[in-house]
């Protein structure tokens, strides 16, 4: 199985997160401005499309109900080990507040979506494409767009920043309402099969498009060990998913296939958006960048050890 998902995943995976990272020196493309360009495009059409075809073909039960909430437990806890790490240890003393802030964003936040789809699917088919869909839209996101913001605004602000409602940008946020409509029609019991695979069709290009997004993310120029970075780079691969292993087996016995989707969706690295809300409440985007390279090329060895543990 390890062997297969080398080659079926992550060698795809790598290839097009290696072309994202040439591809400003082939085009002569400013990165910046190519990865926010492919990042409207996958906000405004690719993923809303792929979750509306997820959240309108999946049968909602309380087993499928865990997955985001072990993955929001996963969050929280993490979160406040990283704030004593950051805040209250020599480890962070040295750093400036909007560094602290963007270390502790990035390490709750992981990318459960863009790179759990393909690795779920891989494992236990197309159906299980539902757990990261499901640990994004009722975990990652609201999460990020409440104690994330303030953690942002907070903790990590020069000075004191008025920004609109977390809720008011959720409600423009297209795969938010592509969600709920799937999940509304699905309910509904009027599910109509070829407006669902039409979307999914439309929604098949998110994944590779967001890899290539991922190679122009990190700075590979600047890519250097940083002891605070790295540390908080161990606590999101590690940490946290051996947290959420732990109370699996605590609260629910021998590991289901939610339970383990919930632990890979736990071990993913940090979030494709951390460069995006750095930039967007002023905080260390460097750091951020740096956190999304760390800890996507670290991913690559940390995940067969969890799967191996979890097989």
């Amino acid at each position: 199985m390890s062997f297969n998902l080398i080659i079926e995943v992550m060698l795809p995976l790598a290839v097009l997160v290696a072309a994202g990272a040439l591809w400003p020196a082939m085009s002569g493309m400013p990165a910046k401005t190519l990865r926010t360009q492919l990042n409207n495009l996958a906000l405004y059409v690719f993923v809303p499309a792929l979750m509306f075809s997820i959240a309108a073909g999946t049968r909602i039960d309380t087993a499928l109900l865990t997955v985001p909430l072990l993955v929001a437990v996963g969050i929280l806890t993490t979160g406040a080990l990283l704030y004593v790490l950051l805040y209250h240890s020599p480890l962070g003393r040295a750093l400036a507040h909007r560094t602290r802030a963007a270390l502790l964003l990035s390490g709750m936040f992981g990318n459960v979506f863009y790179l759990g789809y393909p690795i779920l699917v891989f494992l236990h088919g197309l159906p299980a494409g539902k757990y990261p869909a499901f640990a994004d839209m009722m975990a990652s996101t609201p999460l990020l767009w409440t104690v994330g913001v303030w953690i942002a605004t907070s903790l990590g602000a020069q000075e004191k920043q008025v920004h609109e409602s977390p809720w008011r940008v959720m409600r423009r946020l297209p795969p938010v309402w592509a969600f709920l409509l799937g999940t509304a029609l699905n309910q509904s019991g009027l599910g109509w099969q070829p407006l669902i695979h039409a979307a999914a069709l439309i929604g098949q290009a998110t994944i590779p498009l967001m890899m290539f997004v991922i190679g122009l993310s990190i700075p590979w120029k600047t890519l250097r060990p940083v002891r605070a970075l790295l540390t908080v780079v161990g606590v999101k691969l590690f940490i946290m998913p051996a947290l959420i292993w732990a109370l699996v087996w605590l609260f629910f016995g021998p590991l289901a296939e939610e339970s383990r989707a919930a632990v890979i969706e736990s071990a993913m690295p940090t979030m494709l958006m951390a460069v995006l809300v750095a930039d967007r409440f002023h905080l260390d985007t460097e750091a951020a960048a740096l956190m999304i390279g760390w800890s996507t090329l670290l991913f690559w060895f940390t995940l067969p050890l969890w799967l191996a543990l979890l097989v």
